[in-house]
């Protein structure tokens, strides 16, 4: 890994520190989780306050009515957490259909399922972090209550998504929405000061209740009323009985190095497919179409079987260690043709996410994803709160034999994904590429690109991507040379060169040097990434 090469086009270095990084998608944010470690805290209370500020400074992707993974590396162990929550109890395919709906919709409550953003951050506080939360949530309190000028990346997305919601929310469960975040009957521009003090006002009473008061107190109240007063499925109980979920991660070798992701509900599980499939071949040379062509068509397979069978995996009827397992892989290889195949998945939903990356001077190391999904998720603001409510529920299936089918109280398919990598027992660090279904794609191109090719992280996000969309259709960056497009094309991949990145994730890098514990971080051009060290 050379720090002197940046072969792409981004003009950005390296960051390198020794006392502790943060790495996010809004300068904000990433200023707030390092003030927070300049206060005493470590890795994992920066972690929580860069995301607590995220649901202030970018709610374009992610807010406090959403989910959250981590992958949390302290006292040389690798932890997991899923903070994903599940359907309402009185929900079914049954109601759903009566209510007119085919497939599940994709605004409104009936999409919501129980958030699961502030109990992720509770208990990762009460188990790893430092200082009380009441501190750690400080600075996104102050910019929710005081107010903060709006990035360029994200005020185009707010403006992309009133556009759309324009047309999509239709009824008075959806004012609250424009009220919030239209408060001049548009969407604000980028530099313009935006403010939300009921925002301010929730992320007090989580911090001052270590989120009780979200799922057992005032603010479930609240939630579950309006969710009521709109028809919707979401009630009291649901809260009630739900906290986030430690879960021991999973992983594959890759090369030498061990690449970890959360399991199902997740979508984690497709990466570490493809990475098994792929690692047996001898990638040299990183803009060869032979090898695109090979990353692709282990992609696809890998999301054919994913989502075909990922799920809660309470409900799961196959195993991961068989999808992770040598005999799927040499069967994968063997099925890779010189010419590209159509695999089964249908069209994939653009995501909303956010993703950040954490270290501290100890070796603490934090791998964090939160999402609302869809941007601003459900379109949903629950009153006199700033919470607004995620619609993760539209990947369920309102076919009752589909593995990922609407059950009361099921955890659907999950898009968000943190990744992290280790190599011999040590940490090398997080990763992650944020971005719907471009995630696991995300997640082996910025692998391959650091483990094959020898980029450091922040070349390594620099890099020209790909992304398969579904059928014999690729999407690729702009920044593709010509004769890889025209050879992937003669192989039968159907190529859309896309001039917006907007679609290709969004992706943070940290690594440790095991030896000197100085840290390396790369961030994300394609947003309004930052990186705040010392």
């Amino acid at each position: 890994m050379s720090l002197l090469n940046y072969p792409f086009a981004s003009r950005r270095t390296a960051a390198v520190a020794r006392n502790g990084m943060v790495a996010t998608s809004q300068p904000l944010a990433a200023q707030a989780g390092l003030r927070i470690l300049q206060q005493g805290g470590n890795a994992i209370d920066a972690a929580i306050a860069t995301a607590a500020c995220l649901t202030v400074v970018e709610p374009t992707s992610n807010g406090i009515g959403g989910d959250a993974f981590a992958l949390v590396w302290t006292q040389n162990k690798l932890y997991g957490l899923n903070g994903s929550g599940p359907s309402p109890q009185s929900i079914s395919i049954d109601k759903v259909k009566q209510l007119g709906h085919e497939k599940m919709p994709l605004a409104g409550w009936i999409p919501v399922t129980v958030p699961g953003v502030p109990s992720s951050w509770a208990m990762l506080s009460e188990r790893f972090g430092r200082l009380p939360l009441t501190e750690v949530l400080r600075p996104a309190i102050e910019y929710a209550e005081n107010g903060f000028p709006l990035s360029p990346i994200t005020a185009k997305y707010w403006a992309r998504a009133l556009k759309i919601f324009k047309t999509r929310l239709n009824g008075p469960e959806f004012d609250e929405w424009f009220k919030l975040f239209t408060p001049n009957g548009r969407a604000p521009e980028p530099g313009e000061m935006w403010k939300s003090p009921d925002h301010a006002n929730t992320l007090r009473e989580i911090a001052e209740t270590k989120a009780e008061s979200f799922y057992r107190g005032r603010l479930a109240e609240k939630i579950a009323a309006a969710s009521k007063a709109a028809g919707g499925f979401l009630d009291e109980s649901d809260l009630a009985t739900y906290q986030a979920e430690w879960v021991e991660p999973i992983s594959v070798n890759y090369k030498g190095y061990d690449v970890w992701e959360i399991p199902p509900n997740g979508q984690g599980l497709i990466a570490l497919m493809a990475l098994n499939i792929l690692k047996e071949y001898n990638f040299t040379h990183r803009e060869s179409p032979e090898a695109i062509h090979i990353q692709l068509e282990a992609m696809k397979q890998a999301f054919a079987d994913g989502k075909a069978y990922i799920s809660d995996p309470r409900t799961m009827k196959a195993k991961v260690d068989d999808f992770l397992s040598e005999e799927y892989a040499n069967n994968a290889r063997a099925n890779i043709q010189g010419t590209a195949q159509v695999p089964e998945p249908g069209s994939f939903p653009k995501g909303g996410t956010i993703y950040l990356a954490t270290g501290d001077g100890e070796g603490n190391m934090v791998s964090f994803i939160q999402s609302n999904y869809m941007g601003f998720g459900s379109g949903i603001v629950v009153p006199g709160t700033g919470i607004t409510m995620q619609n993760r529920g539209v990947d369920f299936s309102l076919d009752p034999d589909h593995e990922n089918c609407l059950q009361p109280g099921k955890k659907s398919y999950n898009t968000i994904i943190p990744g992290f990598i280790t190599k011999d027992g040590e940490a090398i660090g997080p990763f992650g590429v944020m971005g719907g279904f471009m995630q696991p794609q995300g997640h082996v191109q910025v692998v391959m690109n650091m483990v094959d090719f020898g980029l450091n992280p922040q070349a390594a996000l620099d890099a020209p991507r790909w992304q398969w969309i579904e059928g014999l259709r690729v999407d690729v960056e702009h920044e593709f040379p010509n004769y890889v497009i025209q050879q992937l094309a003669a192989k039968g991949h159907a190529i859309t060169v896309a001039y917006d990145s907007g679609g290709f994730g969004r992706g943070q890098i940290i690594v440790r040097d095991p030896k000197t514990g100085v840290l390396t971080g790369g961030t994300e051009h394609r947003t309004d990434g930052s990186i705040a060290s010392w």
